[in-house]
């Protein structure tokens, strides 16, 4: 156990206070992770493994329906793994995802965070969210609640957030086309009386990911496509949006990188103006890390900024980043028992040290 849960526990009293809150018991957590492999034809490949809450691989668990249950027997019911097909390439806004997870996750400057999610026993899914925010005093608060019919491949989502909006999402998955996804969402501010719709569709296989989102406006609705293509590690994408009202491209984004399941390099130049660059490496089970640049043409600012997560062990990890501003990102996330993380966080000014403006964040999440 880490030393600093023992902190916590003694300073806060931490068990005294999660007592009030009652989760609804659930099943024991199952998480699915990619691993490589190589194919029965000496290619390379990706599978999927399902493992415990105590890092421990077990049987990934079959769903009701026959043609998935034939899929795990064949692949997961003895400890010889076999290789699965390839993974479909990520979305076009997923690129790069892994590196800025490093810079992202684990950090919630300025903020105070509560975050809840749990289950009922008919399947409903709920979540809430509650962040004060220290330089606003703003709070803000939202409540979603999910539903899956899982015969028919559909789902419903009910949201609603403190700024009185309300949304509903409705999606179907897999049953007009293997890999295809449509999603209507719609949404509803009472106070105004605005009204805004769109509707997503996104299809991927194994060695492409599409996606579209079409705004339903009246007046002229907006196009937005991308598109990823995928050949041995190396990924191509593109990006672009059409305003139908003023009859010319918003967008025009392109994208090339590698990835792997250790290794991630990402470009991007985003309207022939905005130039990125991320590098994702797994150096090791307990340490990884990340390199972001990005540049604007026209201007001589550049931002590069490194970042890296170390765990600790299996329920404490350390965040720390720095950019060329020097701007310094620390952050430590302890899971204090099953369903309950906190993380606290800290942003300092190197360049004002002693001027203040520095900030600190404290985020709690409760999942069953």
């Amino acid at each position: 156990m880490s030393i600093f849960k023992n902190v916590l526990t003694s300073v806060f009293n931490i068990d005294d206070l999660l007592n009030w809150f009652t989760l609804p018991t659930v099943d024991a957590a199952v998480f699915k992770e990619t691993v490589p492999c190589r194919r029965s034809d000496g290619s390379l490949g990706e599978m999927i493994v399902c493992k415990d809450e105590l890092g421990r691989r077990i049987d990934c668990p079959c769903e009701d329906d026959d043609e998935d249950r034939e899929f795990q027997e064949e692949h997961f019911s003895s400890q010889k793994l076999l290789c699965c097909p390839e993974m479909a390439p990520p979305y076009y806004a997923d690129l790069g995802k892994k590196s800025s997870d490093v810079f992202s996750k684990g950090y919630h400057f300025g903020v105070f965070k509560l975050d809840l999610k749990t289950k009922s026993e008919s399947g409903v899914e709920f979540s809430s969210g509650i962040t004060s925010n220290q330089e606003s005093g703003k709070v803000f608060g939202s409540l979603s609640s999910k539903y899956a019919v899982k015969d028919y491949g559909l789902t419903f989502t009910e949201k609603w957030n403190t700024d009185n909006t309300l949304a509903t999402d409705i999606t179907i998955q897999d049953k007009i086309a293997a890999g295809l996804k449509v999603t209507l969402e719609g949404t509803f501010a009472p106070q105004t009386g605005s009204k805004t719709g769109k509707l997503k569709t996104s299809f991927a296989n194994e060695t492409v990911a599409v996606n579209t989102n079409l705004d339903l406006d009246l007046a002229g609705p907006i196009v937005d496509v991308a598109a990823v293509l995928k050949y041995q590690g190396w990924l191509a994408g593109a990006h672009t949006q059409f305003d139908t009202q003023k009859a010319k491209f918003a967008k025009n984004n392109f994208a090339f990188g590698y990835q792997t399941n250790d290794f991630a390099l990402h470009t991007n130049v985003d309207n022939g103006k905005e130039f990125g660059g991320s590098i994702y490496q797994k150096v090791s089970d307990k340490l990884e890390c990340g390199v972001s640049m990005k540049w604007t043409s026209g201007s001589a600012d550049t931002l590069f900024g490194v970042g890296a997560k170390f765990a600790l062990d299996d329920d404490a990890s350390l965040h720390a980043k720095l950019n060329n501003k020097s701007l310094v990102g620390l952050g430590y996330q302890q899971k204090l028992r099953p369903g309950v993380t906190l993380t606290l966080s800290a942003a300092i000014d190197g360049q004002n040290f002693n001027a203040g403006g520095h900030k600190v964040g404290v985020a709690l999440e409760l999942e069953p």
